[in-house]
């Protein structure tokens, strides 16, 4: 990790971060989905996000999921996902804050793949509860194997950002 950055710094770093995080959200939104299986997509604005994680800590990477979740929904029209993406959003950050803590900088492809799928989790158990049915829990094992593979693209994206960005600011 680069030095911390504070105060004002901090605030236009982060404020980037999401405007950045926000515009891949809001353009994958646009492309039709590639799959029957609902709730499947490639999560891009993710990379975003674990970036964040790592480059700058859980408190941020929080700040800048929240701020995207939110604005997402707002911009997009849509406020019924605002629950399910604050569910898979809050508990894939749970998630990568416990292997934040386990893991390196060389090993965010590993966190990635593993906070993709308690991402779909979250949705998931989102909508049991709005459906008050677990029913929903059938699409697991396909949203399963999405979110690895997912997960593992917006990861090792991820780690590539860390890499090069690490770089420039030396």
């Amino acid at each position: 990790m680069g030095r911390p950055v504070k105060g004002a710094g901090r605030i236009t770093r982060l404020a980037l971060l999401t405007a950045i995080a926000l515009t891949i959200f809001l353009a994958e939104a646009q492309i039709p989905a590639f799959t029957t299986v609902p709730g499947v997509k490639l999560g891009l604005a993710n990379i975003v996000t674990v970036y964040v994680m790592f480059a700058m800590g859980p408190g941020d990477a929080l700040l800048v999921l929240s701020a995207r979740v939110f604005l997402g929904a707002v911009f997009s029209g849509q406020m019924m996902t605002l629950l399910y993406s604050a569910a898979g959003g809050l508990l894939s950050w749970c998630v990568l804050c416990l292997l934040g803590r386990l893991l390196t900088e060389r090993q965010i492809w590993l966190a990635s793949p593993v906070a993709a799928i308690f991402h779909n989790i979250g949705q998931l158990l989102a909508a049991a509860a709005v459906l008050r049915s677990w029913s929903v829990l059938a699409w697991l094992p396909y949203l399963v194997i999405a979110g690895v593979l997912a997960g593992l693209f917006t990861g090792i994206a991820a780690q590539a950002l860390l890499r090069r960005l690490e770089r420039i600011q030396k």
